[in-house]
């Protein structure tokens, strides 16, 4: 769902409940868990966390005047995802993600190359999430991202 709005509060209070309270706890833990100096904000009509100008002024390079994504969260129609770069840029990061996952035993990941979809809300493992978003910083982000992403 992308809702035209430039406020966090805004995009999650135009959720049903049961979503709203599932957004709002995905928003907390991964606030709470990522390294300082990433912002949250709207970007692409998701929820966002980003390297603000200050850390990386070149912005993102499909669109300077966007801030560096790292991690989006949005609610769709039949689920709830979690996109997060590093693990688009990393395949170590990624495997770490679905191994830990599957150790959990709470049933098959439903994931893409940067998506992690939701669609049972009592399965969301909010503690592995919280490691996941703990395991890189701004300074490894734009780092990873530049090797990755930036043409020389």
């Amino acid at each position: 769902m992308q809702v035209d709005t430039k406020q966090i509060n805004a995009y999650i209070d135009a959720l049903d409940a049961e979503r709203a309270a599932v957004v709002t706890k995905l928003f907390n833990t991964i606030k709470k868990a990522l390294p300082k100096g990433f912002e949250a904000t709207i970007s692409y009509g998701m929820v966002a966390f980003v390297v603000p100008f200050d850390l990386y002024p070149k912005g993102y390079h499909c669109k300077p005047s966007l801030q560096l994504p790292f991690i989006q969260l949005a609610s769709q129609k039949n689920f709830v995802a979690i996109y997060h770069m590093g693990m688009y840029a990393k395949p170590d990061l990624l495997d770490w993600f679905v191994n830990s996952y599957a150790a959990l035993g709470i049933g098959k990941l439903d994931i893409g190359k940067s998506c992690i979809r939701f669609k049972k809300m009592e399965s969301i493992p909010y503690d592995l999430i919280a490691e996941l978003c703990s395991k890189m910083s701004p300074k490894d982000w734009i780092a990873c991202y530049e090797s990755t992403f930036v043409k020389k």
